[in-house]
């Protein structure tokens, strides 16, 4: 069965209102390892949609690099921030994962225009956390075209990210799952201890008895910037 083919509904109602959607997407919350990365795509109003723009996760990793080039060539604006390791632990994933959409949001809204205000729209559910007005479309890859864009975004990002991290810590095949909970992983974890990027809150790491990274504060900046009120 094919995959769902996302549609630019949701962006042409926003556009008809003489405003742009911010698709908002991420990859990287259920991994062992590495970072949670999250990006925000804009589109010019009146776009047509990018042949082969899928959930990320139906697509091979050749044809997410090849599509990122397309979607960065295409886009008004992206914007693509992360999470680290300590902030994951530090705050939880979940409030991680809102910080690294707020950072990514706020680099895509400073090269949108300031007026009329941005429409954002989330894959998932919605996320007090992230600190501004939104919305949130479950499955949103699979439905909405920029949040689709934003995923095949994050993940080429985050998979690259990942790909220099296994050059440094071999062993852990960090190249292949990206830093999920594949049995070689687990193998690695156990005879080769953790590293430095592994999530010391997730399990097995959080059996190891390591002592945890300092607490943070949640999530910085409530505040909307001036113009995207």
């Amino acid at each position: 069965m094919a995959a769902p083919r996302p549609t630019l509904d949701r962006e042409s109602a926003v556009w008809a209102n003489g405003q742009l959607l911010v698709g908002v997407d991420e990859a990287g919350r259920g991994p062992l390892a590495g970072p949670v990365v999250a990006a925000a795509v804009v589109f010019p109003a009146g776009s047509a949609l990018l042949e082969g723009v899928r959930d990320s996760k139906t697509l091979s990793a050749a044809r997410r690099e090849a599509l990122a080039l397309v979607i960065r060539g295409a886009a008004l604006a992206v914007g693509v921030a992360g999470a680290s390791v300590r902030e994951i632990d530090g705050l939880n994933i979940r409030v991680a994962t809102a910080l690294a959409m707020r950072r990514a949001i706020l680099k895509a809204m400073s090269r949108c225009p300031a007026a009329p205000p941005p429409r954002l729209l989330l894959d998932g559910h919605r996320m007090r956390e992230i600190g501004f007005p939104h919305e949130a479309l479950v499955d949103g890859d699979a439905h909405c075209h920029s949040i689709a864009a934003a995923g095949i975004i994050a993940k080429t990002v985050r998979d690259r990210l990942m790909r220099r991290l296994a050059a440094r810590h071999a062993g852990y095949g960090w190249e292949r799952n990206s830093g999920y909970g594949s049995a070689e992983h687990f193998a690695a974890i156990r005879a080769l201890g953790p590293t430095d990027h592994h999530r010391r809150s997730f399990s097995p790491v959080s059996g190891l008895g390591l002592p945890t990274w300092p607490s943070r504060t949640p999530c910085p900046g409530s505040q909307t910037p001036p113009g995207h009120n």
